[in-house]
C-alpha cells in the first residue's frame, strides 16, 4: 500500500475556481521538476483536481504518479514521479520501517522461544510489535488508505495499552501495588474506539484523526505521570531506567526540530528524521528489562551509550561548522548527519578492538603497562614481612623504570626526622621539604627539582615516602605514572593487610606464652568446625560415590570369573556407564566444594549452570530473574551461590511443590533474593525449634554480612524467604522470626 503511488505531500489552495501551489513539502525535489509557488495543478493521474477524493481530508496532493502543473504564464507541463525521485519519503516510509518490522519480527521470535511462559515477556513481545506496526503502517495512512489509517490508528493506541498492562505487572513483580492500572482491561476498548472512528472518518469522508491523536497523546501523559509518581513514592532504580527509556528518544524531536522550528522557524532535522529515534523506545525497553535474563548485551550497551554522546556530540558540531561554511540543503545536511553519526560509533567500536589486540606495543615499546602491573603486584604480593614488601617494591621500580636510585624514606612525624633505606646515600634535611611530605596523600606524585616523590603508606607515627632521583635528565611520561600510581595504591593497601595479620599474630603469640589456657577456645573453635565438614562430606561420599564403587567392583569380579566370554563388550559397556555416571557425581561434588564458574566467568554463570542443573531434577516449574551485580566485596558472590544452593535444594526435597520462584534483584546500595514456592510448608515454630531444611545456616551467612532474613511460611501455605544485603551497611541485623508477611510473588 505505501509502495503503490509515490507520496509528494503538496498543500494546495484554492484561488478563483482554480488549485495553486501554496507549499510542496519535498522543496527539493520540487524545484528539480520545476514547481513553484503559484503553480496551477490541473490534473493527478489523469483525474481533474476537482474530483481527487483526498482533497475533501484537505487541501493537500498526498500521492500521484503523474501531475499536470499550469505555469503563470499559460506552459503546461507534465510530471512523472517516481519513487526514487524522492529519496526521502522512500527511506523513511517505505525501507527504514520495512527493515525495522522485519526486525522487530526476529527479535520477537527469538524471545519468544528463548523464554517462554513468562507474562512480562509476551507483553514486551506485543508492545514491540504492535509498535513496528504502527510505525510500518505510516506511509499507507498518510496516503488516507482505509486499511492504511485502521491500522495505524488501531496499533498506535494498542501499542501504548500493551505498555499500560507490561506496567502493571512489573510494578507487582517490584512489590508495588498501583491503583489506576487495577482493571487493565477497560483500557483496551480505547483502541476499538480508535478504530471505529477510523471506519467512520473513511465511511463518511472525513477524518477523527485529531481525537485520535488527543487520546495518544493523554495515554502518553498517564503513563509518563505514572512512572514519576511511583518513582518518587519508591525511589526503585528500575522505574527511573524505564522512564528515561521513554523520555530519552524524545529529545531529539524536541530539540532538533520543535523549539529551532519554534525559536528560529527552521529545524535542524527533520521529523522524518527524528522520528526514527523514536522506535529506539522499544528496544531500549529489552536491553533495560531483559539485559543479563536472555542474553548478555550489558558490554556492548555501556559501550554504545558513551560512544553515542561522543559521537552525537560531534556531529552536530560538524552540522554546525558545515552550515555556516557551506550551503548544503537541509537533505544533504541530513545524509551527512548519519553518514558521520555511525561512522563515529563504527570507529570508536573498531579503535576498542584494535586497542585491545595492540595493546602490548601501544603506549610503550617496552611493553603492555598493565600487563607490567599484573606481574609487579603478584611479585611483591607474595611477601609477607613489611621490610621485605618495601625492598621488593623498590627493586621493582628499579628494574621497570630502569632507574638506580629508588628508596623508600621514613619520616617521624613527632621528630620530623627522615631516614633512607638506600645505603649508599644519606639524606639530609634540607635535601627534604618537609612541608611537601606532610601534604603527600595517598596516590599524590610530585615532581620535584631533583626526585619524583610518591606517598606510600602512613600510621601514628611514621609516614613513607618513595623517591626515585631522576637527575633532571628522566622524565616518567603519564603511562608511567599512572602504573606508578595504581601499584601505590596496591602496595598501601598491602601493607594494612600486612600490619593486621602481624598485630594478629603477635596477639595470637602473646596470647600463647602469657597462658595456655587460653587458646584451647579457638583451636576447638577451629576443630569441632573442620570436624563438621568432614564428616558431612563422608556421609555423602559413602552413601553415593563409595556405594557406586563397590557396585562396579562387584560387577568386575563377576566378569573376571565368567566363563562366558560371548557377553564381553555388552558388560564392559555397563561397566563403563556405571564409571561413568560415578565420576559425573564425584564432579559435582567438587563443583558443590568450590564452583569452577564463579571465579573464571563470574555470579551470573555460575548461578545459571546451578539453576539448569537443579531444573532437570525438578518436578516443579521454576521461574527465576537473575540481575548483573556489581559488588566490591568478593565474598558476597559466594555467599549469594551458597543462598541459592541451599534454597533450590530445601525446593527439591521438602517443598513438594507446583512452582517455585527465586529472584535475585539489583538494588541501589546492594541486592535482594526474592524465594516463593506454593508446596507444604511448614510450621515457623518447628523451624526456629529444630533449624529444618538449614534455614539457621542462611541465616547465619546473611547476618555475616550484616543482612535482613526474612520468612513466612505456614502449613499448606507455601514458603516465601526475602533476602537484603546493603553492602557496606553494619548497622542492621534482623532474626527471621521477626518477619511477619509474605513478600509480593511475581
Amino acid at each position: 500500500m505505501t509502495y503503490s503511488t509515490p507520496f509528494i505531500s503538496i498543500k494546495i489552495q484554492e484561488e478563483d475556481g482554480q488549485w495553486v501551489v501554496k507549499d510542496p513539502y519535498y522543496k527539493d525535489w520540487a524545484n528539480k521538476q520545476g514547481i513553484s509557488l503559484g503553480d496551477i495543478v490541473l490534473n493527478v493521474d489523469s483525474v481533474q483536481i476537482k474530483d481527487v477524493s483526498n482533497i475533501k481530508y484537505g487541501s493537500v496532493i498526498r500521492e500521484a504518479n503523474e501531475l499536470t502543473i499550469m505555469k503563470p504564464e499559460g506552459k503546461i507541463s507534465r510530471i512523472k514521479i517516481n519513487h526514487l525521485d524522492i529519496p526521502e519519503q522512500f527511506y523513511y516510509m517505505l525501507i527504514v520501517p520495512s527493515i525495522y518490522y522485519f526486525l522487530t519480527l526476529l527479535i520477537s521470535f527469538y524471545l519468544y522461544y528463548k523464554q517462554k511462559n513468562t507474562e512480562l515477556l509476551n507483553l514486551l513481545i506485543l508492545f514491540i510489535l504492535t509498535v513496528s506496526l504502527a510505525y510500518v503502517s505510516i506511509g499507507a495512512s498518510s496516503k488516507l488508505n482505509g486499511v492504511g489509517i485502521i491500522v495505524n490508528s488501531g496499533s498506535m493506541l494498542l501499542c501504548l495499552i500493551y505498555l499500560l498492562h507490561f506496567l502493571r505487572n512489573y510494578f507487582s513483580f517490584l512489590g508495588i501495588h498501583c491503583a489506576f492500572l487495577s482493571n487493565i482491561k477497560v483500557f483496551y476498548t480505547i483502541p476499538l474506539i480508535a478504530i471505529l472512528l477510523s471506519i467512520c472518518g473513511i465511511v463518511a469522508k472525513t477524518t477523527f484523526s485529531s481525537i485520535i491523536l488527543w487520546l495518544f497523546f493523554l495515554l502518553l501523559i498517564f503513563i509518563l505521570s505514572i512512572l514519576i509518581i511511583y518513582y518518587f513514592k519508591y525511589r526503585k532504580p528500575q522505574l527511573k531506567v524505564l522512564l528515561m527509556s521513554i523520555i530519552i528518544p524524545f529529545f531529539p524531536f524536541l530539540f532538533l526540530y520543535a523549539l529551532p522550528v519554534i525559536v528560529c522557524n527552521q529545524y535542524i532535522l527533520s521529523a522524518d528524521v527524528c522520528s526514527l529515534f523514536l522506535i529506539l523506545i522499544p528496544y531500549s525497553f529489552i536491553c533495560t528489562q531483559l539485559t543479563e535474563r536472555i542474553f548478555d548485551m550489558e558490554y556492548f550497551i555501556t559501550r554504545l551509550r558513551h560512544y553515542f554522546n561522543f559521537s552525537f556530540a560531534f556531529t552536530i558540531w560538524l552540522l554546525i561548522g558545515l552550515y555556516w561554511i557551506t550551503d548544503l540543503s537541509i537533505s544533504r545536511m541530513t545524509e551527512i548527519f548519519f553518514f558521520a553519526f555511525l561512522s563515529l560509533i563504527a570507529l570508536f567500536y573498531i579503535k576498542e578492538k584494535i586497542d585491545y589486540s595492540k595493546r602490548k606495543i601501544l603506549f610503550s615499546t617496552k611493553g603492555d603497562y598493565i600487563h607490567r602491573l599484573y606481574t609487579t603486584v603478584d611479585s611483591i604480593g607474595r611477601v609477607v614481612k613489611i621490610e621485605d614488601l618495601l625492598e621488593k617494591f623498590v627493586q621493582e621500580i628499579a628494574l621497570h623504570l630502569e632507574i638506580k636510585q629508588v628508596y623508600v624514606l621514613t619520616y617521624d612525624l613527632q621528630t620530623h626526622q627522615v631516614t633512607s633505606t638506600s645505603k649508599s646515600k644519606e639524606y639530609t634535611q634540607n635535601q627534604i621539604d618537609e612541608v611537601l611530605i606532610e601534604k603527600l596523600g595517598l596516590g599524590d606524585i610530585k615532581k620535584t627539582e631533583h626526585f619524583y616523590i610518591a606517598f606510600i603508606h602512613q600510621d601514628v607515627n611514621y609516614k613513607r615516602i618513595l623517591v626515585v632521583d631522576h637527575n633532571k635528565s628522566i622524565y616518567l611520561k603519564d603511562e608511567e605514572l599512572l602504573w606508578l600510581e595504581l601499584l601505590l595504591l596496591y602496595l598501601n593497601n598491602f601493607i594494612e593487610n600486612t600490619k593486621m595479620v602481624e598485630d594478629l599474630l603477635e596477639q595470637l603469640k602473646h596470647m600463647k606464652d602469657a597462658d595456655k589456657n587460653k587458646l584451647p577456645w579457638l583451636n576447638k573453635l577451629l576443630w569441632l568446625r573442620f570436624e563438621e565438614e568432614k564428616y558431612q562430606l563422608a556421609q555423602e561420599l559413602h552413601d553415593t560415590i563409595l556405594q557406586e564403587q563397590l557396585h562396579i567392583a562387584r560387577e568386575m569380579n563377576v566378569f573376571i570369573h565368567a566363563k562366558k566370554t560371548s557377553d564381553i563388550q555388552s558388560n564392559l559397556s555397563k561397566i563403563h556407564d556405571h564409571m561413568l555416571a560415578s565420576l559425573n557425581d564425584l564432579r559435582g561434588y567438587c563443583e558443590n566444594l568450590k564452583p569452577p564458574l564463579l571465579d573464571t566467568l563470574g555470579l551470573n554463570a555460575a548461578l545459571e549452570k546451578l539453576i539448569q542443573k537443579n531444573h532437570k531434577r525438578a518436578d516443579f516449574v521454576l521461574i527465576y530473574t537473575i540481575d548483573r551485580l556489581y559488588l566490591e566485596d568478593e565474598r558476597l558472590n559466594l555467599m549469594i551461590y551458597r543462598l541459592f544452593q541451599e534454597l533450590l535444594n530445601n525446593a527439591l526435597k521438602h517443598s513438594y511443590a507446583n512452582t517455585v520462584e527465586i529472584h535475585l534483584l539489583e538494588t541501589e546500595e546492594g541486592f535482594e533474593i526474592i524465594y516463593s514456592d506454593d508446596g507444604v510448608g511448614c510450621k515457623m515454630d518447628d523451624i526456629i525449634l529444630a533449624d529444618s531444611m538449614g534455614i539457621r545456616g542462611m541465616q547465619d551467612r546473611v547476618q555475616a554480612f550484616n543482612g535482613q532474613f526474612f520468612i513466612n511460611t505456614n502449613v499448606g501455605e507455601g514458603m516465601s524467604i526475602r533476602i537484603k544485603v546493603i553492602e557496606g551497611d553494619h548497622t542492621h541485623s534482623y532474626d527471621y522470626d521477626t518477619y511477619h508477611r509474605r513478600p509480593t510473588h511475581s
